[in-house]
């Protein structure tokens, strides 16, 4: 948080900024606060820290010190916010495991109706159950042993703003620090900072190519992404005509040019509460469009002339400021002030413009509008809140008294290499009336004069090009509106804008009996152990370990070709920059120790001979610190021998038949090909799923520490330890016992710390080893998105034959997975599609088979539920299939043909203990589903451009690894003389609360509080030979093994509690110490009865299986692919849950987690295999306005589990595919929007459903407009892998 005194409003401001973005020669003068100032656990929590911590709001915990400043800020500005605050506060943040809501729900308790809401529940007055009417209190169903309560807000410290730290008083009372004109100089950049303009305009004459800094936002990014290199800064903040506001009656309103976004906002609201709403209708346009600009901490800190200068041909403000004609007021040292009207001439090409090199932008003034006026802006991103456009536009109307029109204009971003205006359409349209006739004469020139080549960068042609159409008719719709003009009633809600909807949600559990000891916690709502830790930044990740004496930085080479032989690699340049010291290659390794992988060796640690993918890593620099090392690994040249073919999609690699012949999983289950032909009724249909970047907020990590006797120990973000030691071990040619890994934890894994953590730790251990001191490496974020690769595309083709009720008798599925360069973990990921191929469904006859597709991509990894979610999407798709070929409702269909207690599966598992059918029905009950299907029909009756869907799907996930042997792991307890516990176990933390759930299980088994039991860390040296922390086994296995090592340890105690059966435990443990017994033990746990051998379908593949059902309701804007999901029901068997609110937080990280993945996560690939989507400004994942407005979980209760720890079940991958539901509703709106121009039948939509699948998939006249290009005709800008 930055804070300033306001002198013009005598105000102290609290900022809520990007430190990243944050130059330090710009905080001269301004108190800044970190988390770590606001609160510790060593003293006092600030109220925003607890109640986060426990709200179970934070789970890995890495984005959890943003989210609390964000709130923090918010708080200080105002003590008791609105809602509307406390969303556009976090507009900024993303958080990747809790899915946002126990965040909302801990931070709702500082609105201003908070307290006003508790005390109308207290005294009855008012519901607090997000099921309304179907509250089970007032259905009279209610259970003393059903809770929704995961949070106790009366153990929360009240919030007293007076307490807060005071602002620095010498910044107060003096202006000392604003006036003065500074200069910061480096080796490479001089940092000014005038007060007067004139010295600004001196500055700028004398550095004509010198860049101003207002907010960092754009040169932040292009200094450390795209290795450009400005000289001279400056910085003009503290300039009175660069920052003041000025209303000039009767034209607008005059902004300096570094008056940040923030401020831009603040002062146009205010104005169009004083102004008429005629006169400020520009105003609103900006306003609203602001909302949905970057996120709130962008806003606090960039400036409106920035946003200018930049000139992004995908800016939310240049169409809205070129359509209104604002006037810019520039001026140099040697040509004085001079005005620019922003009308079509003013952007000369890809962000360049009129003003000169020399000049500087001073002001631009926003102009009123009149009566006669309609002025308009629209935008379309990949995610609503905080994301560039895709295509943005604004529309400024003037009609004369007859309704014709006297002057448009008409400003597009997204479709040019600048912002354009539609001048030809414009001047064509003036002196037409007003109507139907007008608007498809507007169409028709839009669609001449803005074309779009097959091949136009950002790609997405057919969608950019029909939304300037869908945005021209929304605008003609809107101003028929409000000239009272004939609007069919069906067609009004095109006009309606989606906006954040009142969240609401609801979580129901068993609580635990009564007479459960205080002491025992298995059952109950602890929340996260490191919850406060990791709320105050006090939680240490791997980078957050203290630099070592004498340590060196690393930083990778990455090749940038996709197929490529290595003809030279010369580091010479990087090895004579100062402070290097150090190159490796493949030359500094044997072959044998240079290869590695995880299942077979087909990867090398540095690529010797041939590339096969871009980020693969050739060469690693070490230098004294991390700019030097990243600067010098730049220096590095590599010439290559260009390769062909470059496969990158499933496609490219079935045509060059490019497969890992060694792994094709095939199963069968009775005969299909007789099922098939006694079938009444069959289809086959084929359809794609796209991959996924795990987008853990931790990049990889690693910190290697040489020793004696060849030991090295290494610190990593990794799900899987003990592999990165015996592969270290591997590669230096010691023994495993030589090689300690240790993990404190890890800030989100997902899969893709599970093998792909060695990419990185391999170097730096080399590293360490050879110059005998310590290395450490974090990745940047592109670094770590073009280097580690995701989730497993796949291609499925399918045949079913059913019956007339929708029953099926026969399925065959053939499934492809793009694996990338190696096979990594593809082939178990294959295995684990196999497995799930019919989801929840019981079919008699199955033929199954998958293919691993060999392409020049980064290699493709283990990913939350491991090719589960992409056979069971398929699943769903031929379900959908049969429904839309009976027209009948999937849910029917979906309904008759679940698994039943008893059944058999494909892989000859029988389902025991199987809750599908309990699920389901308590899921359909819950939700209303049949009600609401009848209120989605009516609403979509109704409503032409607004169509709503509705899907209830279930989910069946077993639990074991697929690998035999991996399911096993060990634990180490300790109990000390004092009485305190200490466990080391096999799992690692990263952020699933396993650390909290072991303690639990101790609780239980050793009897003792939580408050005398500790978990330090997961180390090699501590307990050995463990498998990933993967499979959503983790509890399963070390909650076992703890156990066990508990019992036998409860067992030595015996004795001495039988001999003094009044005693405490610290004097049972006591007497056994003095008696020399140990109190030490190890406990192990194999799952008992599994193995399964996909030759002979023999054995168990799983221990058992966690089952789910989720109903999901979504509206879709059909002109422009917008979604918004209004309702989640979720029920889920967990067994009898460890930890409820953990569960639970884990089933709602899960379901967000995986909307990303079928709505808006997409990997943007060139043909020639360069990823475009290598960070957040492409790659976007559901941030907190994307969540469902209504989200309701429940726990089945009175299903206890037999084959794991206390009846638990697993949690962590289970619910991810219950976000299928989105999709399927998506595509059931998008049906009946296909309906209304009588398109009937089944249709193919792939995955993800982006806006602009779900666009183009409603097809309609404007759509119409655009036929597809033929394919070969011309070269794509990018290709779905």
């Amino acid at each position: 948080m930055v804070s300033k005194f306001n002198r013009d409003s005598k105000k102290i401001v609290h900022l809520a900024v990007n430190a990243c973005l944050a130059p330090v020669c710009s905080m001269h003068g301004l108190a800044v606060t970190t988390v770590e100032g606001i609160g510790s656990t060593r003293s006092r929590l600030s109220a925003v820290q607890e109640r986060l911590a426990k709200s179970h709001g934070s789970q890995c915990g890495f984005c959890t010190p943003g989210i609390v400043m964000s709130m923090y800020a918010l708080l200080r500005n105002q003590p008791k916010p609105s809602l509307e605050e406390l969303e556009i506060a976090f507009q900024g943040n993303l958080c990747r495991c809790t899915g946002y809501r126990p965040i909302i729900e801990g931070f709702k308790s500082f609105l201003e109706d908070y307290e006003v809401q508790g005390r109308a529940v207290a005294n009855g007055k008012a519901g607090g159950c997000a099921m309304g009417d179907k509250c089970c209190k007032k259905q009279g169903a209610c259970s003393k042993n059903i809770t929704q309560n995961l949070v106790q807000p009366h153990q929360f410290a009240p919030y007293d703003p007076s307490q807060e730290p005071t602002f620095p008083p010498e910044l107060q009372v003096a202006d000392e620090y604003d006036a003065q004109f500074l200069t910061f100089s480096s080796e490479r950049v001089t940092w000014y900072r005038p007060t007067k303009l004139s010295d600004l305009l001196q500055l700028k004459e004398k550095h004509p190519s010198a860049k101003v800094v207002v907010g960092n936002t754009e040169i932040g990014v292009e200094v450390k992404f795209k290795n450009f290199h400005y000289p001279v800064l400056i910085q003009p903040n503290h300039i009175e005509e660069l920052t003041s506001v000025q209303v000039i009656e009767g034209q607008g309103v005059k902004f300096g040019a570094a008056v940040t976004l923030s401020e831009l906002e603040a002062t146009l609201k205010e104005q169009q509460k004083k102004q008429p709403e005629t006169t400020t209708q520009v105003f609103k346009a900006i306003t609203d469009m602001l909302n949905w600009f970057a996120g709130k901490q962008i806003r606090n800190v960039a400036a409106v002339g920035g946003n200018i200068m930049t000139g992004s041909p995908i800016s939310d403000l240049n169409p809205i400021f070129m359509a209104a004609g604002c006037v810019l007021e520039v001026s140099s040292a040697s040509k004085g002030s001079r005005k620019v009207t922003m009308d079509a001439t003013f952007f000369t090409g890809y962000r360049r413009n009129v003003i000169s090199p020399e000049e500087v932008l001073v002001s631009i003034t926003i102009p009123f509008t009149k009566e006669n006026q309609h002025f308009l802006a629209y935008k379309q991103a990949k995610r609503r809140d905080d994301d560039i456009a895709i295509v943005n536009a604004a529309f400024n109307l003037t009609l004369n008294s007859q309704k014709e029109v006297a002057k448009l204009s008409m400003a597009f971003g997204g479709m040019a290499p600048t912002t354009i205006l539609a001048t030809k359409s414009a001047k064509a349209l003036k002196g037409k009336e007003w109507n139907e006739q007008t608007l498809e004469a507007a169409l028709d020139l839009l669609v001449q004069e803005i074309p779009l080549s097959p091949g136009a960068p950002g790609g997405m042609i057919l969608f950019r090009r029909s939304l300037t159409l869908s945005f021209f008719f929304k605008f003609y719709l809107s101003v028929q509106q409000s000239l009272n003009g004939v609007v069919p009633e069906e067609a009004k809600s095109a006009t309606r804008q989606f906006h954040s909807l009142p969240t609401k949600s609801a979580q129901y559990h068993e609580v635990v009996p009564e007479g459960q000891a205080l002491h025992d916690l298995v059952g109950r709502n602890v929340p996260h152990l490191s919850g406060s830790k990791q709320a105050t930044g006090e939680a240490v990740y791997c980078d957050d370990i203290p630099k070592i004496a004498n340590e060196l930085y690393l930083a990778l080479v990455l090749s940038t070709k996709a197929h490529a032989n290595i003809k030279s690699v010369d580091a010479s340049a990087a090895l004579a920059t100062k402070g290097v010291h150090a190159f490796f290659s493949a030359k500094d390794l044997s072959p044998d120790a240079n290869q590695h992988g995880t299942i077979i060796k087909d990867e090398e640690i540095f690529v010797s001979k041939t590339v096969t993918s871009q980020g693969q890593v050739i060469g690693a620099v070490v230098a004294d610190d991390q700019m030097t090392a990243q600067r010098a690994a730049k220096l590095v040249k590599i010439e290559y021998e260009e390769l062909t073919p470059i496969i990158v999609t499933i496609d490219d690699a079935i045509k060059e038949n490019s497969f890992f012949e060694q792994f094709k999983p095939r199963l069968t289950k009775n005969n299909f090909e007789q099922g098939l032909k006694s079938s009444e009724h069959t289809l086959s249909g084929e359809v794609h799923i796209g991959g996924q970047e795990h987008f853990y907020l931790e990049t990889h990590c690693s910190l290697a520490v040489p020793k004696e006797d060849n030991e090295i120990e290494i610190f990593s973000s990794t799900q899987n330890p003990s592999e990165i030691q015996s592969m270290i071990a591997h590669m230096l040619k010691v023994p495993i016992n030589r090689v300690t890994c240790r993990v404190k934890r890890i800030g989100g894994g997902f899969g893709g710390k599970e093998s792909r953590a060695a990419l990185l730790a391999l170097p730096v251990a080399l590293a360490a080893h050879r110059l005998r001191r310590p290395v450490r490496c974090m990745l940047d974020r592109d670094e770590d998105m073009v280097a580690t690769g995701g989730r497993n595309p796949f291609r499925g083709r399918y045949q079913v034959g059913f019956d007339a009720q929708g029953k099926i008798h026969a399925c065959k599925m053939v499934m492809y997975n793009n694996a990338g360069y190696s096979v990594d973990l593809s082939c178990s990921v294959m295995d684990r599609a196999i497995f799930h191929m019919e989801n929840a469904y019981n079919i008699p006859n199955i033929d199954t088979e998958g293919f691993l597709c060999k392409t020049n991509l980064p290699t493709n990894t283990a990913y939350r539920g491991f090719g589960g979610p992409q056979s069971m999407f398929l699943a769903e798709n031929y379900i959908e299939d049969i429904a839309v070929y009976l027209n009948k409702d999937p849910a029917e269909i979906r309904r008759i043909n679940l698994y039943q207690e008893g059944d058999i599966t494909h892989y000859n598992q029988e389902l025991v203990n199987c809750t599908l059918q309990r699920c389901w029905d308590e899921c359909a009950e819950k939700s209303d589903y049949n009600e609401r299907k009848k209120q989605v029909e009516k609403f979509n009756n109704e409503n032409r451009w607004k169509k709503r869907g509705l899907c209830i799907l279930p989910t069946k996930f077993g639990i074991a690894f697929s690998a035999y042997f991996l399911n096993q792991s060990g634990a180490l307890v300790h109990i000390y003389v004092d009485g305190s516990v200490l466990i080391s176990h096999g799992g690692t933390e990263m952020g699933q609360g396993l650390h909290t759930k072991m303690i639990q299980v101790a609780s239980r088994a050793l009897g003792v509080p939580e408050t005398d039991i500790y978990i330090s860390e997961t180390s090699t040296d501590k307990v050995p030979n463990t498998p990933p922390t993967a499979a959503s086994a983790g509890s399963d296995l070390n909650g076992m093994a703890v156990m066990e090592a508990c019992e036998i340890l409860l067992k030595r105690l015996e004795p001495y509690k039988k001999a003094n059966p009044k005693g405490a435990w610290k004097d049972w443990v006591s007497a056994a110490f003095f008696d020399r017994v140990s109190l030490s033990a190890t406990g192990y746990h194999a799952t008992p009865d599994i193995g399964f051998d996909i030759k002979t379908k023999q054995g168990k593949a799983f221990n058992y299986f966690t089952y789910g059902v989720a109903c999901s309701e979504v509206e879709i804007d059909c002109l422009t692919g917008d979604h918004q999901v209004i309702r989640t029901d979720i029920v889920m068997d967990l067994g009898e849950s460890i930890n409820p609110a953990i569960d639970i937080g884990q089933i709602e990280g899960a379901f967000v987690q995986g909307y990303g993945l079928f709505t808006m996560e997409e990997l943007v690939y060139s043909p020639t295999g360069t990823l475009y989507s290598r960070g957040p400004g492409m790659y976007k994942i559901p941030g907190f306005s994307d969540i469902p407005a209504e989200f309701n979980v429940s726990l089945l209760r009175g299903a206890p589990n037999p084959r794991a720890v206390y009846s638990s079940k697993a949690v962590g991958e289970p619910p991810f595919f219950l976000a299928a539901s989105v999709f399927f509703a998506i595509k059931n709106a998008i049906a009946s929007a296909r309906a209304d121009v009588g398109l009937k039948g089944a249709f193919r939509l792939d995955s993800p459903a982006t806006a602009a699948r779900i666009r183009v998939a409603c097809q309609d006249r404007f759509t119409a407009k655009f036929p597809e290009p033929e394919p070969g005709t011309f070269t794509p800008w990018n290709v779905m892998p």
